[in-house]
């Protein structure tokens, strides 16, 4: 089992890191989704086709790790059907993760192609670096949040600027359930009982799949 990489609370005074670490709490978790995004392509199942990052090359490494905040689910995923995953970084508990490390560029491309934008274009991390938080549009996913530091890294994701109190719950698709499970024990940290446990807690899942069920579908 692969220990859980500890996120230090923290700001940077730097605002123009060469890296930092994408954590990816949803699909991205899988490395093979993330390729399509890196390098261009169609995911099984996706409805569309990324045009990638202008760096194609893999993470230089992927690690587990917990962030302070809540999974929950809103809205309606065109690819997966059901509920999209957010993280409220202000909710109560951990979310569970996979932080890939990757240049500066590669994540702003990533987050582009998130946001439904060109990627080809470097975001200016000056405010999320220093004061955790940059809105940069108003849809899901245009929120920049740095979670903290990892080996003096920025550790940074996106979400959407609502917190989860703010949107009606949508349960995820049972393909999308189980595309997260999966990404989540793929990182090698969490056990199967620990990852349906955690998966059935999250609003939009909670009443809808239970722990026994989110078991099976993992498999």
């Amino acid at each position: 089992m692969v220990g859980v990489h500890r996120i230090e609370p923290g700001t940077m005074q730097e605002t123009a890191p060469q890296h930092v670490w994408y954590a990816s709490y949803g699909s991205n978790m899988h490395l093979e989704r993330l390729a399509c995004y890196l390098k261009g392509g169609r995911p099984p199942g996706a409805g569309r086709a990324y045009p990638g990052c202008r760096d194609p090359r893999p993470p230089r490494r992927s690690v587990p790790v917990e962030l302070a905040g809540a999974l929950y689910f809103a809205t309606e995923s065109p690819v997966w059907g059901g509920g999209r995953a957010f993280y409220d970084p202000e909710g109560e508990g951990l979310l569970r993760a996979r932080a890939h490390l990757v240049s500066a560029s590669q994540f702003a491309d990533i987050a582009a192609q998130e946001m439904y934008r060109e990627p080809g274009k470097d975001l200016d991390l000056g405010e999320v670096l220093t004061s955790g938080v940059a809105r940069i549009g108003s849809g899901r996913y245009e929120t920049l949040i740095c979670a903290g530091l990892l080996d003096r890294v920025p550790v940074l994701t996106f979400t959407a600027p609502w917190s989860a109190d703010d949107v009606t719950p949508v349960p995820p698709s049972r393909d999308y359930v189980r595309f997260i499970a999966s990404g989540l024990s793929a990182a090698g940290a969490w056990d199967a009982a620990t990852v349906a446990a955690y998966i059935a807690s999250a609003r939009g899942v909670a009443g809808r799949w239970s722990e026994h069920e989110i078991r099976e579908l993992i498999g």
